[in-house]
């Protein structure tokens, strides 16, 4: 066994210590979003997908326009331009978000959770949020071979995702910088304000306001406990939007594991910082693991 194994043992060890604590602390996890309260907001569900379809219209057609007019250019310069490419259009995507956070959130970036005085808390907080589900995402990923390997052979593995494949097989340093910078920075920030910030929140708005009428008020769903649970399944729809826009399907249970820890860490803390920083901790990991041929 090398120091690399003996590492990421330890690694997944203290994972499933750290999620067995979490498990004992919140009473199987019953009690974990006890606490949370929804983010006041007065923002319909067909705005928070505007930048969505934003995000897989416009930008995508730009895209394949360009390399329409870069036919001459080499493979990893093609590569670099679509990722300035993201870049640009990312940051039109957020600026549109934060228009909209603006126009619909009480408080408005505060009230989504931009509260630059938690920076510091939240960097360290999401380091052990990471460690804790790591366990999760690798069960995940090797049962997802295991079903894979019965379905289509011995040889089956998963794939690894584009940007990782390019960073890979690309060596030019500044490919290499802009892939890395579009991983750890562009998408956490971009990703996570979309599926946590705008379609998580908005969904659970939507659930509070429909338990809060008359109607279900009579049938008893104010009761004790119903704020939590539609807190988790606010959670789980925009876990599974956020794993299905990856268009890797191998990658969608470790991606919706993922997901999860990722929309619990941003309802139990209030912050989006946290489900940022989640985020981009686990995409430098990846790119870490790829560059290093671990």
């Amino acid at each position: 066994m090398d120091t690399f194994e003996i590492i990421m043992g330890l690694v997944f060890l203290a994972g499933v210590l750290l999620f067995g604590l979490w498990l004992l602390k919140t009473s199987l996890g019953r009690n974990a979003l006890a606490d949370s309260m929804p983010r006041r907001n007065n923002m319909p569900l067909y705005l928070c997908l505007v930048p969505l379809f934003i995000w897989f219209g416009p930008v995508p057609l730009a895209v394949l326009i360009t390399e329409g007019l870069a036919a001459d250019l080499e493979d990893w310069q093609r590569v670099f331009l679509n990722n300035s490419l993201y870049c640009i259009g990312a940051i039109v995507v957020i600026a549109v978000i934060v228009f909209l956070v603006r126009a619909g959130f009480a408080r408005r970036l505060k009230g989504f959770g931009l509260n630059t005085r938690t920076i510091g808390k939240d960097f360290f907080a999401a380091f052990v949020n990471l460690l804790s589900v790591w366990p999760l995402m690798m069960a995940a990923m090797t049962l997802t071979i295991f079903f894979g390997k019965l379905i289509y052979g011995p040889e089956y593995q998963i794939p690894q995702h584009q940007q990782l494949e390019m960073i890979k097989a690309y060596p030019q340093l500044q490919l290499r910088i802009l892939t890395f910078v579009v991983a750890v920075v562009t998408a956490p920030v971009l990703e996570e304000m979309i599926f946590r910030g705008l379609i998580q929140t908005v969904i659970r708005s939507i659930l509070e306001s429909r338990s809060s009428t008359p109607q279900a008020k009579k049938l008893g769903r104010h009761r004790f406990g119903a704020g939590r649970n539609r807190a988790w399944l606010s959670i789980l729809i925009s876990s599974g939007l956020f794993s299905m826009v990856h268009g890797n399907v191998p990658h969608w249970p470790a991606l919706f594991v993922l997901g999860v820890c990722l929309g619990y860490a941003y309802e139990k803390s209030g912050s989006l910082f946290r489900p940022i920083f989640i985020h981009a901790f686990f995409n430098a990991v990846s790119i870490i693991f790829v560059l290093f041929e671990v």
